[in-house]
């Protein structure tokens, strides 16, 4: 008989009583053997966990005293939860029934490959790639995130072009799977972020003590999006801007920490210009506040670096600008990118 890993499926729920009374489903029937389901809630003031109690009893319930955002939040519950696999799973994300044995499988046969993701296509397109994740992440030498399979703003369609299993840079919080003493070795996320970017800082400091993290395309979910703040929302502007600085300062060499904030900062100045003449003067007053913030916590950040160690893995990172090469190239696709400008 197969010796099952436990894997434990936690969903950080706030206020999300739509999302789960139409996602729970496809997640509760998953086909996985050795399986708990976890409802981690961020002190939620509707009536979800009545809904969850009622409908799905065997579902474990377990509380946060207040609502510490996404990185505080699953800091706080998976503390309580005992498992060999944590799965970070977004409320707002469908899943297929054979969802999580090929990421098991793949991340099995590996000891440095601690953390991964499942394709993620987009829920109310199936057809196209989601912008959270899509096909792996990855980032650019200044910091930019993007992902395979979704560049910037352009998304493409899922044509089976990305179904080859490799190494990448940061996995999506989506649908994160994690081992659970990888987890616990980085100490989790960093609840400074309280949501956003959160997971790319993990994957970077899990990266930087050696280890892999990978996607697996043998697996497929459909993640709706912006369920909690939509993309057009300062605050979530806000939270992109200050955490990426956040980020770039914990992880950096340091050999390249000064050169590279400085020319983030011309970067932000000109999405801030765009913003002015876009008449988004709620999301450009939020990239400014982004720079105050990051100055205020200057100092505690400082703290959080951790020395680079000569296994650092930089499999994932884009040698160039993802920015020059998407508006000034008019590279828009992941196959577009020349693969030698990648570690």
């Amino acid at each position: 008989m197969k010796n099952y890993p436990k894997v434990a499926v936690v969903i950080l729920n706030w206020n999300g009583r739509f999302f789960l009374e139409k996602f729970l489903p496809s997640v509760y029937n998953s086909s996985y053997p050795n399986i708990e389901f976890v409802i981690g809630d961020n002190a939620s003031t509707d009536d979800s966990l009545s809904f969850v109690r009622a409908s799905y009893p065997k579902i474990t319930i377990l509380e946060n005293t207040e609502n510490y955002g996404f990185a505080g939040g699953y800091n706080h519950i998976l503390s309580r939860v005992e498992a060999d696999y944590f799965v970070l799973l977004n409320s707002d994300v469908e899943v297929t029934p054979n969802w999580i044995e090929p990421v098991i499988e793949m991340l099995e046969r590996d000891t440095h490959l601690v953390a991964a993701q499942p394709k993620i296509l987009a829920f109310h397109n199936k057809a196209k790639f989601e912008h959270a994740g899509a096909a792996g992440g990855y980032l650019d030498r200044y910091g930019f995130p993007f992902c395979c399979g979704r560049i910037m703003d352009k998304v493409e369609y899922d044509l089976g072009q990305y179904d080859d299993e490799k190494e990448i840079f940061w996995a999506s919080g989506a649908s994160l799977f994690i081992k659970s003493w990888a987890w616990k070795e980085a100490q989790g996320l960093d609840e400074d972020f309280f949501a956003h970017m959160e997971e790319i800082d993990l994957c970077w400091r899990l990266k930087k003590m050696g280890y892999r993290i990978g996607y697996c395309p043998d697996s497929t979910v459909y993640h709706v999006g912006g369920g909690t703040l939509n993309a057009s929302n300062p605050q979530k502007t806000y939270l992109n801007f200050r955490n990426n600085l956040f980020m770039l300062q914990k992880n950096l060499p340091i050999g390249q920490l000064f050169t590279v904030i400085f020319i983030r900062f011309w970067f932000d100045f000109a999405a801030l210009l765009k913003f002015i003449l876009d008449r988004k003067f709620k999301d450009a007053w939020a990239v400014s506040r982004a720079h105050q913030a990051f100055f205020l916590h200057i100092f505690k950040n400082a703290k959080k670096r951790k020395n680079h160690i000569p296994t650092e893995n930089k499999t994932g990172q884009y040698k160039k600008s993802i920015i020059t090469d998407f508006y000034l190239d008019k590279k828009q696709k992941f196959s577009d990118l020349d693969q030698e400008n990648f570690f």
